[in-house]
C-alpha cells in the first residue's frame, strides 16, 4: 500500500488510525502524537469516526485509537471504513499497526498485573493468540508497522516523530543505529548491512576497551584493505535509493550497521555513514544500540 497520498497542490489533513495488539504501546502512541500536535481520540467506536471527521475540514491533524476493546469493533467491518477514508479527497489517511513480541507482552502484562481484554478467566497467551488471529487482515493493511519490543517511551516518540511530526521538512528522515548481532537485530530496520568482515580492534590489547568513537579505533580499521571499497560501495548503493524511497512516499528509514559486540567496527561505519548522509541534507538520528552494555565483545 503506498504511503504517498500528498496531492500535488493541495494540502490533505492528517489523519492516523492508530492500532495493535494489546500492551504493544497504543496508549503511549496516542500520547506522544498529541504532543506533536494531533488530537488525540482513543477507542472511538468505528460507528462514529465518519461523524467526528464530518466533511474532513477540521483544524489540527487527528489520530484515533481503535483496538479489540473499541465498542463495535471487528476486523472486516474496520477495513472497510478504512478503505472509504483512503478514497477521501481531503485526507492523508494512514493505518498504524503497533507490534511486540509476544513473551515481552506476557511479561508487560504481568509487571503491570493487567488482564488481556480477551484472556480474563485463562492465560495470557490465548488471549494473545486469539487477538492476534482477529487483528491478522488488519495488520496486513498496515500503512506503517512498528514493533515496539526493544523500544523505551523516547524511542517510541523519535519513530513517531520521523514518520508522522507535523511541519517537518518534506523528504526522507533517516535513522542509523549500530548494534550487536549477539543481542540481535533490530526489529525495526529497514536496511542491515553486517561489518563483521572488517579486521577487529578487539583483539588488539590498545584498542579493546575503546569504541568506535575513538581515533585509534577508526584509524585501525580504516586501515583494512577492504574498509575503502567497502564504504564506498555503500555510498553508491545508498545514493540512488534515498530519493526514490521518497518518490514512493517513504518518510523514514531506519539503517543498522552491526558487527559482533556493537562496539567497535559497527559503531565507526555508523559514524563515518552519518557523517556522510549529513553531506547529503537528510534529517539525521544516530545511535548506538549496544555500545554501553557490559557483555559486548567484538
Amino acid at each position: 500500500m503506498s504511503t504517498n497520498s500528498q496531492t500535488l497542490g493541495q494540502i490533505r489533513a492528517p489523519l492516523l488510525l492508530v492500532t495493535g495488539v494489546s500492551g504493544a504501546g497504543k496508549s503511549s502512541a496516542l500520547g506522544v502524537l498529541e504532543d506533536l500536535g494531533y488530537e488525540a481520540v482513543d477507542n472511538l467506536p468505528i460507528s462514529l469516526i465518519g461523524r467526528l471527521l464530518g466533511d474532513g475540514e477540521f483544524p489540527h491533524p487527528i489520530a484515533i485509537g481503535i483496538d479489540i476493546r473499541t465498542r463495535d469493533f471487528n476486523a472486516p467491518g474496520f477495513l472497510d471504513e478504512l478503505n472509504i477514508l483512503f478514497k477521501h479527497p481531503d485526507m492523508d489517511v494512514k493505518l498504524v499497526f503497533l507490534d511486540c513480541d509476544d513473551e515481552i507482552l506476557g511479561r508487560r502484562f504481568e509487571e503491570t498485573r493487567r488482564r488481556h481484554p480477551l484472556a480474563v478467566d485463562r492465560p495470557i497467551s490465548d488471549g494473545l493468540r486469539r487477538e492476534r488471529d482477529l487483528m491478522a487482515t488488519v495488520r496486513e493493511q498496515a500503512s506503517v508497522l512498528i514493533d515496539t519490543s526493544e523500544m523505551a517511551i523516547k524511542d517510541l516518540k523519535r519513530s513517531l516523530e520521523g514518520h508522522f511530526g507535523i511541519g517537518a521538512t518534506p523528504g526522507l528522515s533517516v535513522f542509523v543505529t549500530s548494534f550487536s548481532y549477539r543481542l540481535g537485530l533490530p526489529r525495526n530496520a529497514d536496511l542491515v548491512f553486517d561489518v563483521r568482515f572488517l579486521r577487529n580492534p578487539h583483539y588488539q590489547r590498545d584498542l579493546r576497551d575503546l569504541s568506535g568513537r575513538d581515533k585509534d579505533v577508526g584509524a585501525f580499521i580504516s586501515a583494512d584493505e577492504d574498509f575503502e571499497v567497502f564504504f564506498d560501495n555503500l555510498t553508491r548503493l545508498l545514493e540512488p535509493l534515498l530519493p526514490r524511497y521518497v518518490e514512493e512516499g517513504k518518510n523514514y528509514l531506519t539503517i543498522a550497521v552491526g558487527c559482533t559486540g556493537g562496539r567497535h567496527r559497527s559503531v565507526f561505519v555508523a559514524e563515518k555513514l552519518n557523517a556522510w548522509l549529513e553531506g547529503k541534507g537528510a534529517p539525521l538520528q544516530l545511535s548506538h544500540r549496544d555500545l554501553d552494555k557490559s557483555s559486548n565483545r567484538d
